[in-house]
């Protein structure tokens, strides 16, 4: 990132230099991000997203510096819990969320009392293409094939029959080795919508707005938008309540984020929890006037939602001390959002080799933030996108009064 000549480099405060390479050289490396929050005295870590963000070792490790290092995240035990998608789809069906026919169906626990027992977890797994083979046809042709330690496109196969079970069981095996495998119903002609999620250290939990991701390419997002337009108002608060019932069931708490799958016939299924900011939270800034690093830094703080000021904005609430008083969040609906806002990510991809990510010098970058078009980029026009480097180097946001506007 260094020679690349990163913009966030460029930015920081203080920077201290890491060995270069893969992630698990730096970004990932929970030891290294221990041993240097411990030597430059530093009170919190955040992780933001990718990387080590969904690592519970991380807050494990930083609870036993001498100093106490603040994590800026959910507690690892919800992040072990909901961060697994097997584990996070055994809790939600439990919970009374919907979910699709998947390998693990029936399978219920009280979360509260035991946890997740690792017998009632290996019942939503397969081990061997003969047992994905056995649940493919217990769910019915077509299935995903994906690896609970999955992301970013990789280890996820589509199987439209019996014969592509041994082959796509064999690359999900290898694209995340040691990861548990589970089976999926493929669903179709359905939307990616999300419930952006805020929780404190007290029980409360809300929902703060929602996004579209739908449009997606090799099951990466491309294209967010917010709010929610596809699903009515009625489905939507539903889907609202059940992710904000699910962070309650392990005592979630700050930012993250509930993943579903919205049928054409109105009807939804949990599809998974990301126990993290997303990258594109500003969507749900734009339209909420919620700034979530910031509420994220006031819960590891110790705040509670009610005293967060952009919180009580979003419910109408005064923000003169004087008057904070607890809300009870269950019984109040938050304003009306305002406007619309699409965004879209920018990458560095090849079209002629299938848009696959690739590195390189960037020869000219320029743009200019107006009021209604905001944008930022990882790189500038002296920088380059380096072989280790994630594909997306920028974000555009456009925000409207409308969605025609926006568009």
């Amino acid at each position: 990132d260094l020679r690349a000549n990163a913009e966030y480099i460029r930015l920081a405060d203080e920077f201290v230099e890491v060995p270069g390479g893969a992630n698990n050289n730096n970004y990932a490396n929970v030891h290294l991000i221990v041993q240097l929050a411990e030597q430059t005295g530093a009170d919190a870590v955040w992780a933001g997203w990718g990387h080590a963000s969904e690592n519970p070792k991380l807050p494990d490790s930083l609870a036993l510096t001498a100093n106490k290092v603040v994590w800026i995240g959910p507690p690892p035990s919800a992040m072990r819990a909901l961060g697994d998608k097997i584990g996070s789809t055994i809790i939600a069906q439990s919970a009374n969320v919907a979910v699709l026919g998947w390998s693990g169906d029936g399978l219920a626990v009280d979360y509260v009392r035991e946890g997740l027992p690792d017998d009632i977890y290996k019942k939503a797994t397969v081990s061997s293409p003969k047992e994905a083979i056995a649940a493919a046809k217990r769910i019915g042709f077509p299935v995903m094939i994906k690896a609970s330690e999955g992301g970013g496109g990789k280890g996820i196969r589509k199987v439209l029959s019996e014969e592509e079970v041994e082959r796509a069981f064999s690359q999900v095996a290898g694209e995340v080795p040691g990861s548990p495998i589970f089976l999926m119903k493929l669903a179709t002609s359905c939307r990616h919508l999300e419930v952006q999620l805020l929780a404190d250290n007290y029980g409360n939990a809300i929902a703060l707005s929602g996004r579209d991701c739908s449009i997606q390419r090799r099951h990466q997002k491309i294209i967010e938008e917010g709010p929610v337009t596809a699903a009515s108002p009625d489905v939507w608060r539903q889907m609202e309540q059940a992710a904000v019932r699910l962070a309650k069931t392990v005592s979630y708490s700050n930012a993250g984020t509930v993943e579903y799958l919205y049928m054409s016939d109105g009807t939804y299924c949990f599809l998974e929890l990301n126990p993290r900011l997303q990258v594109e939270h500003p969507v749900t800034e734009l339209v909420t006037g919620v700034n979530l690093p910031a509420a994220q830094l006031n819960v590891a703080m110790g705040l509670r939602l009610d005293r967060i000021p952009d919180i009580r904005r979003l419910y109408g609430k005064s923000i003169k001390p004087e008057d904070y008083n607890p809300l009870d969040f269950d019984s109040l609906e938050p304003v009306p959002h305002k406007g619309h806002v699409i965004a879209a990510r920018i990458t560095a991809e090849n079209p002629d080799q299938g848009f696959q990510p690739t590195s390189g010098t960037i020869q000219e970058l320029t743009f200019r933030s107006t009021p209604s078009v905001w944008g930022y980029f990882s790189m500038g026009a002296v920088g380059r996108v380096h072989e280790f480097a994630d594909s997306q180097f920028g974000h555009l946001f456009s925000f409207g009064e409308s969605r025609d506007v926006s568009r």
